[in-house]
């Protein structure tokens, strides 16, 4: 939500007054210290001009491309510490 909320340049403070409710209890929805009922999520989604789904969505990657990279990313990454791995045993342990 907070990233959906940030990439459309809404605070939080009007984020509360479109949702008719507190800042706080948007800040607290954002921190996961409280979970909104469903129709409050509506509100909020309504409110973005996303779909309610969307608020749940991966909170570093908003788009399916995004999210492919990053995996993309990890795969690559992993990869190279396996190699590390491989090699630093290779000579330290062989």
């Amino acid at each position: 939500m907070k990233i959906i909320r940030k990439g459309k340049r809404i605070t939080q403070e009007k984020l509360a007054e479109l949702c008719d409710t507190d800042t706080s209890y948007i800040g607290q929805i954002e921190t996961r210290k409280r979970f909104p009922s469903v129709s409050f999520i509506e509100k909020i989604a309504v409110a973005l001009g996303v779909e309610p789904y969307q608020l749940f969505k991966d909170e570093f990657a908003e788009s399916e491309e995004q999210r492919t990279r990053i995996i993309e990313l990890k795969r690559e990454l992993f990869d190279l510490i396996d190699e590390d791995v491989g090699v630093f045993l290779k000579k330290h342990c062989l």
